[in-house]
């Protein structure tokens, strides 16, 4: 159910390029699962009799509701506006000119689930913004002007997201008591290595982090050691080295595209036995990456767009049929300067099928 729901999560809510989301999917992903939790049956005919429900004096002037959403998206708000239900479940205010969250602007709303407050212009967030938020897991604070992480975030957020922020500095502590935390987004804000404190991260168990479209020139190495899916494309790594990934065991995903990695050292795959994808395309590689060979679930591995002249027989596939568990079902290999035609066929005996390559001639 865990990894069901991240797929979900990851799915929905897609950073860039920038869309609005839709709300109201969010919500039947809601009803299902308080279904799934309930024992008590519940057929759903409530949902036809409240089509339409939209009571004025319950519903913040210029906003649309529905049970349990309020939309308040596209209005030109200057701050959150005033008098939303208590029974409140998700709140839409995307694409707003909200600057800044105060103290007050939730009180009561104890139900709330969701909060999506992307596109605005918030560079402010009082600490006490979120307090009694006992049941919000949802929250989307990207395309905004924050500086820092909020202080004192809902206890049990299942997914934050601040892409395209300016976040430069993220402290110790800084997701303290996110114990429930699996989706984290940090992408495309100006952060680099030495802005991530030692223990920023310290308490998470987290499954996925993005860290994509930033500054860094390394892998971090203080993350969760829970990590299944780690993006850091479009950054300015140079290397992949031995202690990198000794940290992140369990990682099933790795983004590494877009960024200056010249050379992988021997070594640095093994760390990281149950790896199912990893993007190393469009970098500067001049040959395949060390110890592919050896990782038995690998199936996806992306190497486009690098420098890469010579392909060896053993690069991809162990020696013996016995030490590859899965089958390659994606290699690239296209916009390198290797001649296909001189890459031996046997390279290749670990792959499900000739659709499962992906080559072509080198263009300057």
């Amino acid at each position: 159910m865990r990894i069901f729901l991240l797929l979900c999560l990851l799915a929905l809510g897609n950073a860039k390029p920038y869309q609005p989301i839709n709300v109201m999917d969010f919500m039947k992903n809601y009803e299902i699962m308080m279904a799934d939790s309930s024992d008590e049956d519940d057929d759903g005919e409530e949902d036809d009799d409240d089509e339409g429900y939209d009571e004025d004096e319950n519903c913040p002037a210029g906003c649309h509701c529905s049970p349990g959403v309020v939309q308040c998206s596209d209005k030109g708000l200057i701050s959150v506006p005033e008098k939303i239900p208590e029974d409140t479940v998700m709140i839409d205010l995307q694409n707003n000119d909200i600057t800044e969250l105060k103290e007050d602007d939730f009180k009561g709303l104890h139900k709330l689930y969701g909060l999506f407050l992307i596109n605005n212009k918030i560079s402010k967030i009082h600490p006490k913004a979120f307090r009694n938020m006992n049941h919000l897991r949802l929250l989307y604070l990207s395309y905004n002007l924050l500086t820092e992480i909020p202080a004192n975030l809902p206890p049990n957020v299942i997914e934050l997201r601040f892409h395209e922020n300016k976040i430069n500095r993220i402290q110790k502590d800084a997701f303290k008591g996110l114990r429930k935390l699996h989706v984290l987004e940090l992408g495309a804000n100006p952060l680099a290595n030495s802005g991530i404190e030692l223990g920023a991260f310290n308490g998470l168990s987290t499954l996925y982090i993005g860290i994509a479209e930033a500054k860094l020139t390394a892998v971090p190495k203080d993350l969760p050691s829970s990590i299944t899916d780690l993006s850091l494309d479009y950054n300015r790594i140079t290397k992949v080295e031995v202690e990198d990934f000794i940290r992140y065991k369990n990682l099933q995903r790795l983004g590494l595209g877009f960024n200056q990695i010249k050379f992988v050292e021997n070594g640095s795959l093994i760390s990281i036995p149950n790896i199912r994808e990893i993007h190393l395309d469009n970098n500067r590689l001049k040959k395949v990456p060390p110890g592919l060979s050896s990782l038995r679930y690998l199936q996806v591995i992306f190497l486009h767009g690098n420098k890469i002249s010579t392909v060896g027989v053993n690069d991809f596939c162990p020696i013996t049929h016995s030490g590859k568990k899965n089958l390659y079902t994606g290699i690239s290999l296209f916009a390198n300067p290797v001649k296909y035609w001189n890459i031996p066929p046997p390279t290749f005996r670990c792959v499900t099928g000739r659709r499962g390559i992906q080559l072509g001639n080198f263009r300057k």
